[in-house]
């Protein structure tokens, strides 16, 4: 935000000091010409004097000795003419038979004083030609043209522009250290104010928004310290009464099972059913509030993770790979499943050894217990542009079009997987763990059928420093 509102100060300021700037220039330049001019025309009005008193007395030695010295003094070129357009003076290597200087001749004779066009620029540096007619009224007796040197007017152009962008650079310099100071002032409590709603966001403590800068910030950034006091502490209570009810519940299953198992010998043939059900129920909510545990570290996690920004953390995602392959394998013939682990290259992925094995652990626990009796499961590792990928296939019955979408959902299962055991909150643990490294869970439809769950994140960079496994 400080960047784009700098832009936009700068912008005008810059606009502000061209509207100033240029046309100072245009006005120095024109002046400094003027002065030129005028000084010049001064000097024409002069010899044209002596010029016409010699056509009336016909000695020529007080305008020659005039020209002479004038040219030796200022190095600039006179010549004048009588009305035969014949020479009368030449100084300065100037002729009258020059095209340049006999059109200004024939306009003078016509008593047409003759200025140059034109605005000096510091650059400039071609001389200026001048005339005027010697005589007075409609008596004309001759004409006077003047080479005039442009290189001082031109040098003091060039000096008056510079300080007139000095100026302007000192103003403009001025404009973005206040710019800079001003929008420090605004741009500073809301730094502080997105890094507390960040913390937020990710469901920690939030710090409390400094209150500064203007009023209107000062009582936003109140009114955010209210609000995140109160959400922090329902998160609080909240994460606080999942982790004490799953705590406070295992004691009494803990005692509930040693009961129950106590019974056992004292039933009756009858009841074994029964006991059996009342066990693997009682397993199903130890599973539930083991799985909610693990959630609930997951979101803590990914929280953190979301607001430190730390991605430093790597493995090689095809060793790990391997070795849960490995120790899912006995599950999988259990359950009359194969399972295949495609063997590659190493792969280094941005999460944690103890990170990706607890997702391989979930996506291979899902594929053997939904793909079912004689479907086989595949896992591979490989990269795709920048992402590192863990995928896990199968050719089961896999999942509906409409049901991919809610496959990471808590506590969701697809209707024809009511009676397999689970908790539901598997997938939605590995979209935790796996959101907290930057990354994604991806559900598509195998090919012919079957589910094939994609775990993408970012390819950690080769030769990175460290252990394998670094718990940032």
């Amino acid at each position: 935000m400080r960047t784009r509102v700098l832009t936009v100060v700068l912008a005008f300021a810059v606009l502000a000091v061209a509207g100033f700037a240029v046309p100072l220039l245009g006005v120095t330049a024109t002046q400094r010409t003027e002065q030129l001019v005028a000084a010049r025309t001064a000097d024409l009005d002069r010899f044209a004097g002596l010029a016409d008193q010699a056509a009336e007395s016909g000695d020529t030695g007080a305008l020659t000795a005039e020209t002479t010295r004038y040219t030796e003094l200022y190095g600039e070129a006179v010549v004048v003419v009588d009305t035969r357009r014949a020479p009368v003076v030449q100084t300065g290597g100037l002729r009258s038979a020059d095209p340049a200087v006999a059109r200004l001749v024939d306009a003078a004779l016509r008593n047409q004083p003759v200025s140059p066009g034109g605005t000096l620029r510091p650059w400039s540096r071609a001389d200026k030609l001048l005339a005027r007619p010697v005589g007075t009224g409609t008596r004309v007796s001759g004409a006077v043209v003047l080479r005039a040197s442009v290189r001082d007017a031109a040098d003091d152009i060039a000096l008056r522009w510079a300080l007139v962008l000095a100026g302007a650079g000192l103003f403009a310099v001025a404009c973005v250290l206040l710019a800079r100071a001003a929008t420090r002032l605004v741009v500073r409590p809301l730094h502080h104010l997105d890094r507390a709603v960040g913390a937020l966001a990710a469901g920690l403590p939030a710090e409390h928004a400094r209150a500064g800068g203007p009023p209107e910030l000062r009582q936003l950034a109140t009114g955010f310290n209210r609000m995140a006091d109160a959400v922090t502490t329902a998160l609080e209570q909240q994460r606080r009464l999942v982790a004490d009810t799953s705590h406070q519940l295992r004691n009494p299953l803990a005692a509930l099972r040693l009961r129950i198992d106590s019974l056992q010998p004292r039933l009756p043939a009858s009841a074994a059913r029964t006991y059996t059900g009342v066990t693997a129920e009682l397993e199903r909510m130890e599973h539930l509030l083991d799985d909610l545990l693990a959630l609930a570290n997951a979101e803590h996690r990914a929280g953190e993770l979301a607001v430190t920004d730390v991605r430093e953390a790597w493995c090689d995602a095809t060793a790990v790979a391997a070795a849960q392959a490995q120790l899912w394998r006995p599950v999988a013939e259990q359950a009359g499943a194969g399972m295949e682990f495609a063997a590659g290259p190493a792969i280094l992925m941005s999460c944690t050894e103890s990170e990706l094995a607890q997702v391989a652990d979930i996506l291979l626990d899902n594929a053997i217990k939904y793909a079912g009796n004689g479907a086989h499961v595949q896992t591979r590792c490989f990269t795709d542009g920048t992402d590192a990928v863990f995928e896990v296939r199968d050719n089961g019955p896999g999942l509906a079009t409409g049901e991919l979408t809610q496959a990471g959902t808590r506590f969701w299962r697809s209707e024809r997987h009511r009676n397999v055991r689970g908790s539901g909150l598997g997938l939605a643990i590995a979209e935790q763990l796996v959101a907290g490294r930057g990354g994604r869970v991806e559900f598509t439809t195998a090919d012919p059928h079957g589910l094939r769950v994609r775990v993408v994140l970012p390819r950690a960079q080769h030769g990175s420093p460290g252990p394998k496994d670094r718990t940032p």
